[in-house]
């Protein structure tokens, strides 16, 4: 066997052996998982909740750090710049799919400088306003606001997220003007919304939950084509406005080229956190459907989102600020 080959054969065993033992090693620290938004709305509810869980089984602390700003890009830009080691790992909302079409200069490439690791839960947006607000069903808000345009606002969670396309597809198809109010996250919009700052908001099903449950906010419409399994009496939006539907998901992202064996491993006990009965009845009682696809079905699921918004945010002139 010539010299060479045998080196290549040694070289090839080495790597096999260091894979192994690394996924059989990781996590050796704690892992962080950066939240882009502000403590309390779903993306951070969620990341909690599967945090717990994966922490247990692994014998590690998963340290949640809530980093703000720019629709997601500033934590995404840190997780970019991270070692790709498993280590440092961002949870995104459908938002980052759209983020490219809103910054002009995003610091890093969304389908390239990232690893995919699983599409974890989805929801539907609400339609929500303060329990004494004179507004009790959709039809109400398209009646005041054909009645004098550009006199009703909504909250929303940042330019090009969720919940702000929901808000823009509403003003479409219902044909109704509308002004929408950015905020630093949901849990921001709905502090607003109950202060009386603003008379309604988009937000997502875990920011939403404890307020409606507790009387505060009252639901008008929920962004799925279909009824919502936890709140069964609230109407969808399609029944108001036919071809309406929409929602919001969330995934776990981190820096490209990170080791095969490390991400079949993160894939795999977050998966398997996920699909907990003590973590499936969290959910459900949040307003989320666990999910738990594979890092290539992640990845075409972005990549989607990016084809299927990119006309509307285009043809609205849509600009993240």
């Amino acid at each position: 066997m010539a010299s060479w080959f045998r080196m290549a054969v040694v070289a090839a065993a080495m790597l096999t052996a260091a894979g192994a033992a690394s996924a059989q090693s990781f996590p050796s620290k704690p892992v962080r998982i950066l939240v882009p938004y502000p403590a309390g709305g779903g993306v951070d509810v969620l990341t909690r909740t599967l945090g717990e869980v994966v922490s247990k089984q692994w014998g590690q602390s998963v340290v949640v750090e809530n980093r703000p700003g720019a629709g997601g890009v500033i934590a995404s830009q840190a997780v970019v710049s991270s070692p790709a080691d498993g280590y440092t790992l961002i949870m995104v909302a459908s938002g980052h799919a759209t983020n490219p079409l809103l910054y002009p200069k995003i610091p890093y490439d969304t389908f390239k400088d990232f690893t995919p690791i699983s599409l974890l839960a989805s929801s539907p947006n609400i339609l929500l306003v303060r329990a004494d607000s004179p507004f009790k069903t959709l039809a109400d808000v398209i009646e005041a606001a054909k009645a004098k345009p550009g006199s009703l606002s909504f909250a929303h969670a940042g330019t090009g997220t969720s919940t702000h396309l929901a808000g823009e597809l509403l003003k479409s198809l219902a044909k109704v003007d509308l002004n929408a109010i950015p905020y630093k996250g949901g849990a921001p919009a709905i502090n607003d919304l109950l202060g009386g700052q603003i008379p309604m908001s988009f937000n997502n099903g875990p920011e939403s939950v404890g307020q409606l449950q507790a009387g505060t906010l009252r639901a008008l419409a929920v962004t799925t084509a279909e009824r919502a399994p936890f709140l069964p009496d609230v109407p969808s939006m399609s029944e108001a406005v036919p071809g309406y539907d929409t929602g919001v998901w969330w995934g776990l992202l981190g820096p490209s080229d990170m080791p095969p064996d490390v991400l079949a491993k993160l894939f795999r006990d977050f998966v398997a956190a996920l699909n907990t009965e003590a973590v499936k009845e969290r959910l459900g009682k949040l307003g989320a459907l666990p999910i738990g696809s594979s890092p290539q079905q992640f990845d075409a699921r972005i990549r989607a989102d990016y084809e299927k918004w990119g006309p509307i945010i285009k043809a609205s002139g849509m600009k993240a600020e």
